[in-house]
C-alpha cells in the first residue's frame, strides 16, 4: 500500500481529477495550501488574476492506493497536471503502513477501496 500525495496548480485540478477518473482512480482528498518551489515568489496567474508574493496557491492531492495501482496514479497525475512550465508541481510516494476502514474495520489493502 502507498500514499501518493502530489502538489499541483489550481487551475489543473478538473484536468487531474478526469485523468484519475479515466484510470479508475475514484478515492481522492484534496485540500488548498500555500506553499512554493523553485519558483519562489514568483509571479503566477490563477483564475486569471496575476498573483505574486511569497506562497502561492497549490493544491494537494492525497491518494491511497494498493500497490499495482502506484504506476498507474502516478501516470494519471502526470497527464492531467503537466503543462511544461516551472510550477506543475511534484509527486511523494509514501509506504503505507495500515489502513483502517472505519464503517466495517477491515484493515489492509481491502481498506483501500
Amino acid at each position: 500500500m502507498k500514499l501518493i500525495i502530489a502538489i499541483v496548480q489550481p487551475y489543473r485540478l478538473e484536468e487531474v481529477k478526469q485523468s484519475l477518473y479515466s484510470a479508475d482512480i475514484q478515492l481522492m482528498t484534496v485540500s488548498e495550501v500555500l506553499g512554493h518551489g523553485r519558483q519562489g515568489g514568483a509571479t503566477e496567474v490563477y483564475r486569471g488574476n496575476r498573483e505574486s508574493g511569497n506562497l502561492l496557491r497549490k493544491i494537494r492531492l492525497e491518494i491511497a492506493v494498493n500497490d499495482d495501482y502506484v504506476e498507474r496514479t502516478i501516470s494519471a497525475i502526470v497527464k492531467g497536471a503537466k503543462t511544461g512550465e516551472l510550477g506543475d508541481g511534484k509527486i511523494f510516494v509514501y509506504n503505507l503502513e495500515e489502513c483502517v476502514r472505519i464503517r466495517t474495520e477491515e484493515r489492509g489493502h481491502v481498506a483501500i477501496g
